[in-house]
């Protein structure tokens, strides 16, 4: 075993043990023999495509009908090698299934970092060449359905297993590409299970419950990677079974557990430059779908508009996701995507008011996220601001301002 920034990681020779003992068997004439038997058909189970194949048995049909494989494990390992090829990541695609792993970051052939539970780690990894770093950030951007080449050199995609894709290819970056993968969250935590691992203190449980259920619009604001989809996920949970909840996303990363959900995700435009369906869209969109919930997974440019609107005008309930570096960062972030719509601040301020009930802030300390600050919108004499009620630094109890906390409490918890 090998230990890197105090995180045990498997050793170079045992990794390749793992990934290689399909690879072993499987060259380009099985590959293309496996891809041919896909679509055309001839395995019995239809017109069946690799994305679509998401247990492998079409694979594992293919690769039994090539006659190239003789005894199970032999075939399982080699059906998980071409997976890996076909629709995942490649050599990357082990740590991708590796439990708790979040993230996968490739910044050179011979450099690819690991966030797992939390701890970002340097794996031991070599990915060969420049020339093959980047054809397989090629490969991982067409099996996003994007474009990834010199005339357009930056591709951002989900992978068909829901894996948040990020590609820069040279001269942009230093090595021939630069990969960035998040992994698709398949299991969403309860507020309960999130207070056990003291995202918040225990006196805030209740007050994060309540306002689900009387229908609060809620901003999560924090940075990158600070658990602001994990909450919102969590949140989701409290919905009742008979409210119909509407999410709108780039990429889906939200699946609650809710009977009545309608994802829409964002399209982008093709290589002619058309066919984009912007967010924006998808929440006008939405406000036409008679929801019940309306969920934003991140507010990140000019529709802030129609969620502020909606939340104005009916749509109680709503939730969405921000960038902003604390409580009283977010007036100004706010303001900055308004003016992408072209919203002045007096209009920002006055729709703001008048539609968020409370900002719930999050950041990372010692590799532990947090829920460090629970705020309001407040007028100020220069248009918009926020008070924050209470703070939490992850040890101890909260600090409040007794006098707004006292008339936040007796409005969301009493």
């Amino acid at each position: 075993m090998t230990t890197l920034t105090g995180t045990t990681i498997l050793s170079r020779a045992e990794v390749r043990r793992k990934q290689d003992g399909g690879n072993q068997l499987l060259d380009e004439n099985t590959l293309s023999t496996v891809r041919s038997a896909l679509s055309s058909g001839d395995l019995g189970m239809g017109n069946l495509s690799p994305a679509g194949d998401s247990d492998g048995a079409a694979i594992s049909a293919a690769l039994t009908a090539s006659g190239r494989v003789l005894g199970s494990d032999a075939l399982r390992e080699l059906t998980l090698a071409a997976r890996a090829e076909l629709t995942g990541a490649g050599p990357l695609q082990y740590w991708l299934d590796l439990d708790g792993v979040t993230d996968v970051l490739v910044n050179a052939p011979g450099e690819v970092w690991v966030e797992r539970h939390s701890q970002l780690s340097r794996v031991a990894l070599d990915l060969g060449s420049e020339n093959s770093l980047r054809a397989l950030a090629v490969r991982l951007a067409a099996l996003a359905g994007q474009r990834l080449d010199d005339a357009s050199p930056i591709c951002d995609g989900s992978l068909p297993d829901g894996t948040r894709f990020h590609g820069v290819l040279a001269p942009l970056c230093r090595s021939g590409a630069v990969i960035s993968l998040r992994v698709l969250r398949q299991d969403h935590f309860t507020l309960e299970e999130l207070r056990s691992r003291h995202m918040f203190p225990p006196e805030w449980y209740p007050l994060l419950r309540n306002l689900v259920q009387r229908r609060a619009n809620v901003l999560i604001s924090g940075g990158t990677g600070c658990g602001k989809t994990t909450l919102l996920a969590a949140l989701l949970g409290g919905i009742t079974e008979s409210e119909r909840l509407v999410t709108v996303e780039e990429a889906r990363e939200l699946n609650p557990p809710v009977a009545h959900h309608i994802p829409l995700m964002a399209r982008r435009s093709n290589v002619e430059g058309a066919g984009e369906v912007n967010l924006a869209d998808l929440v006008r969109a939405a406000l036409r779908m008679r929801p019940d919930r309306l969920v934003l997974g991140e507010c990140r440019g000019a529709e802030v508009r129609e969620v502020l609107g909606a939340m104005n005008t009916g749509h109680s309930g709503a939730l969405a996701t921000l960038h902003a570096n604390s409580v009283s960062g977010v007036p100004a972030r706010l303001e900055a995507l308004a003016a992408l719509a072209g919203m002045t601040r007096e209009a920002t301020a006055a729709q703001t008011l008048g539609a968020v009930d409370v900002v719930l802030q999050l950041k990372r300390h010692q590799g532990q996220r947090l829920v460090c600050e629970i705020g309001v919108p407040v007028a100020t004499e220069s248009g918009l601001g926020m008070e924050t009620v209470a703070r939490w630094n992850g040890t101890g109890d909260p600090e409040v301002e007794p006098g707004p906390w006292a008339e936040f409490t007796r409005r969301w918890l009493t």
